[in-house]
């Protein structure tokens, strides 16, 4: 619009040389204004009387005191006459930013999304409608032979229905969020296109022409350039408030900044709608940027832009008043020339409605159908609503300057331009405006429902007990003495209503079920309402972070749709942002780098740890605070019971963290932890500013010393760090339990990769082209060959070697197995490990026996399902013997004894049916114990009293009865030994803050009889023994000391098994005394830095008991905290991936 007043000065300039203005009467002109404005609002208060309304007509009186009286108004006057003759385009520039941005933003996101198709229609084809129909009828009707151009630019004029209006007055009237959501967004858009058709209009007018091409063009270019760029500048300014910390001013100074250069940018620099683009700033900071403004700052950021929108208000239609008192008194009116003006005036005020019903009328199909429909009566009342105001009048002053100016326009018709549009303004403003509220009546839209009167009063009821509580605490005063109630009562009005019966509100329900229904629903608002109340608390005492809370506070705002027909329903846009979404499975290509993929893992983990405790925070503060509100009421119990179920799926969610990654959720708990201190610090400094202990610049100094604190919080959180691949080699169970030089050949060849929930690893029948070493995660198995209904649990979990009984057999895979969640492993290929097989024949008897574990879970879920990957290895190794035998042997499995045939073929004797691999064998008259009648039909599982030898046969067997008996006596001992050593037994944890501890209970018990490794290396090297301590500490079991086998050709002897068990506790002799260890967590495996292990070992784990030496000053830790004394903020894990994560449907 800046090319319509090229080349034209202002008015209020010419007049002022010719009439002697002083600049500085315009500031007379604000003053008189603002205290008009204060004096209507306040006078006005309580009455039916809008207050846009009233300054109006100030303003037409004040225009026609200076313009229609000899004796004018001196200065006054003059100040009116220079802003009465600025420059339409300033008079925008000046006040519709500010104005538009408040509205845009002060509207509710979710509002805006619902009824953004309704807004688009209305404001979209609307205009276009109302255009056409006001043009024909100005060319048609009206006596003065306008062209069709010009009477389709009066007509796109007057179809801008006001903002500025329109908010005012529904803010005013307070209408429903719904309607107050279309008619506000439909004048915000109908601005902007209005605008948009007037300029293109006023083009044509001027000379310029378009084509159908050029038109559909210059609308999209204008219209859709204006959306993109609010969107930048949003963006850029939400960007640039991330690096603002707790500066209030600078923040709001920011956004009123933003605002005007989006406007002056789009509107002058690249010729495209400004107020589009302002429009979009606004909604976008709704959106996006809300969250960046907290407590105090919100509040005030709230306060100021009231204050802006206020004093805008106040100028704009006091100004528009003197126009319009000008524009009919001036020495241009028209009603010198033209008395019939005044007729058509009311004529056009009767088309304006017409039009605006027609297009209502034929729009209502649409927007019935789109957002929240529309019935019958909002659509009266969007008919009713459509004022005009500012916009239209200095569009239509644009018009009248450039009649002076412009061969294209004569001056009539630009002072009827103005004399119309004033006149619309003046109609539109003094009858739809006052009569609003009426029509509300009218429609029944401005009552209160049942259910609201009914907890309306009961809140009043409830309002008298508190005064009652109030003035039992302050009856008596020390100094005063007592008070008189019935004097106090006298004052308190606003409760003389409350003193009747007091009635609960879900009493007397009856048998009505439309009543209970509308109960539950208004019940289950005010119970969201409380959630989302909870979010903002919980933003500002830095629980969550902004992007949490705009999900969290987005579903309610979905919920709250859907209170009327379903039950309590926010989790369920929760699910999205907590669930894995599929395109992570792309994530997994070998095109992405590992770190990239582990950052946004994590990033996600923490994210949905986030949402679902904030989620159960907020809904355990609203079922509270519903139950004090309301008492045990069906209604309430039934919407608590709502919010309960709800709560569900978040704590199993929560609780699999606390139990699989614990780590994850110590980082978001030491975040807000922190962030609550420092809060807590700075209330603490504000109260001793407020006390007057402290002087100044002692404030000053404590203020910025925890600002420095919190901002360095914000800036370098507390991070979760995966260890390095090396780390999680070393502490994997099959790898670090070999020998360096055979660790060396395979690492070489091993593959890191992470995968996604869903991902099939390998497929039942399938050439074993390698195997794969789970580092963190769960996978699941499935098998047509092996059927067993008895598998309740299919699963595999971290540490889990998958795959190596298959490589070593040479044969298919034997089951499909698909990983349950995100997982973190290594993938060897299998000609590596064959080519290890043949150096040393322990090595061999190793892999072997590792490969037992998962067939035995396979084969028998009965026996081993419920088993962990530590009690299995240490059944390997302390409970199991592996022998080969060539053709023709026979062999039996002992009575308490379960084999596996890992390779070869045998025949049971007697029967001679020939078993093949893999099988599972039992004795003949097997113990009851082993549950073996529920897997007697199976096609793997044999019983025979003695096996005879085809081929050469390798069979493992299991003394389940053996290692059930030494578990059973470990679970006794240890309840012992908390009672022989000379410090108390710990408390436990509470269930709350089980997931922060460093190691199982009985884990660590262990941990402290653990036997040197080098004491264990003397034991002929047992591979499955370092395995199963890998299992259980991970890396912390050095390396050192290990050394291949003393015999050259690898055939040692098997090491003595030992008398007690290595993975659990003996009852120690009264005098030795166990020190506790501190270590630093990482899951299932565990990194010790800057620590001897081996000194520990020997120094600390079975160390007698000895007199503390007063000399020695080394700090001795007790604790079970894993932070250790290191100075780093970081937390490391294993993986985000020990988490089994459901897909987003």
């Amino acid at each position: 619009m800046g090319s319509v007043a090229n080349n034209v000065t202002l008015r209020a300039e010419e007049e002022g040389e010719e009439g002697g203005y002083n600049p500085s009467d315009a500031v007379l002109f604000v003053g008189i204004s603002l205290v008009l404005g204060i004096a209507s609002r306040h006078l006005l208060r309580g009455t039916r009387v809008p207050y846009t309304v009233a300054l109006l007509v100030l303003g037409i009186a004040m225009g026609s005191l200076e313009y229609g009286t000899s004796h004018r108004l001196g200065k006054v006057g003059d100040g009116i006459r220079i802003w009465a003759n600025i420059d339409p385009d300033l008079l925008l520039a000046v006040f519709l930013p500010a104005l538009l941005f408040e509205s845009s933003f002060s509207m509710e996101v979710h509002q805006i999304k619902k009824c953004m198709a309704q807004m688009v229609i209305l404001a979209g084809p609307g205009v276009l409608l109302s255009t056409f129909i006001l043009g024909a009828a100005l060319k048609l009707i009206f006596p003065y032979n306008w062209s069709w151009k010009t009477s389709l630019l009066l007509g796109g004029l007057l179809s801008a229905t006001d903002p500025v209006a329109v908010v005012a007055l529904l803010k005013e009237l307070g209408a429903s969020k719904k309607l107050s959501t279309i008619i506000e967004g439909e004048s915000l858009m109908n601005d902007g296109t209005a605008i948009v058709v007037y300029t293109l209009f006023f083009r044509m007018v001027t000379g310029s022409t378009f084509g159908w091409g050029a038109v559909i063009k210059f609308l999209a270019t204008v219209s859709l350039g204006a959306v993109g760029m609010g969107i930048a500048f949003g963006l850029l300014s939400y960007l640039w408030l991330g690096f603002i910390f707790n500066d209030t001013v600078i923040e709001i100074t920011l956004t009123l900044a933003v605002s005007y250069l989006a406007y002056f940018t789009a509107q002058e620099g690249a010729d495209i709608s400004g107020v589009l683009t302002v429009m979009t700033l606004g909604m976008f900071y709704a959106a996006v940027a809300r969250t960046a403004f907290k407590g105090e700052g919100q509040q005030s950021l709230h306060h100021f832009w009231e204050m802006v929108s206020y004093i805008a208000n106040t100028l704009i239609f006091i100004l528009s008043g003197v126009v319009i008192a000008e524009g009919i008194l001036g020495g241009d009116s028209i009603l010198k020339h033209e008395e019939s003006a005044w007729g058509y005036l009311i004529l056009l005020y009767v088309l304006l409605q017409l039009s605006r019903a027609i297009v209502v009328g034929s729009l209502y199909p649409l927007l019935r159908y789109f957002g929240y429909g529309l019935d019958w009566k909002e659509a009266i009342v969007l008919v009713w609503s459509g004022l005009r105001g500012a916009v239209a009048l200095s569009l239509s002053l644009s018009v009248k300057q450039s009649s002076d100016s412009s061969p294209w326009i004569n001056h009539e018709t630009g002072t009827l331009f103005v004399f119309f549009t004033g006149g619309i303004v003046f109609l539109t403003l003094i009858v739809n405006g006052s009569t609003t509220q009426f029509v509300l009546r009218m429609l029944d839209m401005d009552k209160l429902s049942a259910a609201k009167r009914r907890i309306l009063d009961f809140t009043k009821h409830e309002m008298m007990s508190k005064a009652l509580e109030a003035f039992g605490d302050l009856v008596d005063d020390e100094e005063l003495g007592p008070a008189d109630w019935p004097t106090v009562k006298k004052y308190i009005t606003c409760l003389h209503d409350a003193e009747g019966e007091r009635i609960h509100p879900h009493t007397a329900i009856g048998n009505d079920n439309d009543v209970e229904h509308m109960h539950l629903s208004d019940i289950r608002i005010r119970f969201l309402n409380g959630v989302q109340a909870a979010y903002w608390v919980m933003l500002e005492e830095g629980r969550i972070t902004q992007h949490t809370a705009n999900i969290l506070m987005q579903s309610v705002d979905e919920a709250l749709d859907l209170v009327s027909s379903e039950p309590l329903c926010d989790w369920n846009g929760l699910k999205p942002n907590v669930h894995f979404p599929n395109y992570y499975k792309f994530l997994q290509t070998s095109t992405f780098p590992r770190k990239l993929v582990t950052y946004f893992t994590v990033e996600r983990l923490e994210s949905a740890c986030y949402i679902s405790a904030a989620f159960l925070r907020a809904h355990r503060i609203a079922r509270q605070q519903l139950h004090d509100f309301i008492g045990d009421s069906e209604i309430a119990l039934a919407i608590i019971n709502e919010s309960e179920i709800e709560g569900e799926e978040a704590k199993k969610f929560l609780e699999d963290v606390r139990i699989t990654f614990p780590q994850v959720l110590r980082v978001l708990k030491t975040r807000q932890v922190t962030y609550s201190v420092l809060n807590h610090l700075i209330e603490y400094v504000q109260d001793l500013e407020k006390s007057g202990l402290l002087e100044e610049k002692e404030l000053v100094h404590l203020h910025d010393a925890v600002q420095t604190d919190l901002k360095k919080l914000l800036r370098n959180p507390p991070l979760v760090k995966i260890p390095k691949p090396h780390d999680l080699i070393s502490a994997n169970p099959l790898l670090g339990a070999l020998p360096s030089a055979v660790r060396e050949q395979i690492v070489g060849s091993t593959k890191e990769t992470m995968k996604q929930r869903g991902v099939a690893l390998y497929r039942e029948g399938s050439k074993p082209n390698g195997i794969w070493l789970i580092s963190n995660g769960v996978v699941k198995w499935a098998s047509k060959k092996i059927r067993n209904k008895h598998s309740l649990h299919p699963t595999f979990a971290h540490g889990s070697t998958l795959g190596l009984y298959e490589v070593l057999l040479g044969k298919p895979y034997i089951c499909d197995i698909v990983t349950d969640s995100v997982v973190l492993g290594f993938f060897i290929e299998a000609e590596r490990i064959l080519s290890v097989l043949g150096t040393d024949h322990a090595v061999e008897d190793f892999l072997w026996q590792e490969s037992s574990i998962i067939l035995s879970k396979l084969l028998l879920p009965q026996i081993f399902e419920k088993m962990s990957m530590h009690d299995l290895r240490t059944l390997v190794a302390e409970r199991s013997t592996m022998s080969t035998y060539i053709t023709g042997e026979c062999f039996e499995i002992p009575q308490h004894m379960i084999g596996l045939l890992l390779e070869g073929f045998i025949k049971t004797q007697g029967t001679l049916e020939l078993i093949t691999t893999p099988a599972a064998l039992f004795p003949s008259h097997s113990d009851r114990s082993f549950r073996v009648s529920e897997i007697a039909v199976a096609s793997f599982s044999h019983h025979a009293s003695s096996y005879i030898v085809e081929t050469r046969a390798r069979v493992i067997m299991f003394d389940i009865a053996g290692f059930e008996t030494s578990r059973t006596l470990q679970r006794r001992t240890s309840s012992l030994i908390s009672h022989v050593g000379d410090n108390p037994p710990r408390t436990p944890p509470s269930r709350e803050h089980s997931g922060l501890m460093s190691w199982p209970q009985r884990h660590t018990k262990s941990r402290q009889h653990l036997e040197h490794p080098s004491e264990i290396d003397q034991h002929g090297n047992n591979f499955s023994v370092r395995a199963m301590q890998l299992s259980m500490y991970g890396s912390m079991i050095s390396n050192e000391g290990q050394s291949p086998r003393a015999s050259p050709n690898g055939q040692g002897k098997p090491p003595k098994k030992p008398s007690h068990s290595r993975s659990y506790s003996r009852v120690p002799p009264p005098t030795e005394s166990r020190r506790l260890i501190s270590v630093k967590s990482e899951g299932s495996t565990t990194v010790r830095k800057n620590v001897n292990v081996g000194e520990i070992a020997s120094e600390s784990l079975i160390a007698p008991r000895e007199k503390p030496d007063p000399n020695d000053t080394r700090e001795m830790d007790y604790s079970s905290d894993e932070s250790g004394a290191e100075d780093e903020h970081i937390v490391r894990i294993d993986s985000p991936s020990t988490l089994s994560f459901p897909r987003a449907p």
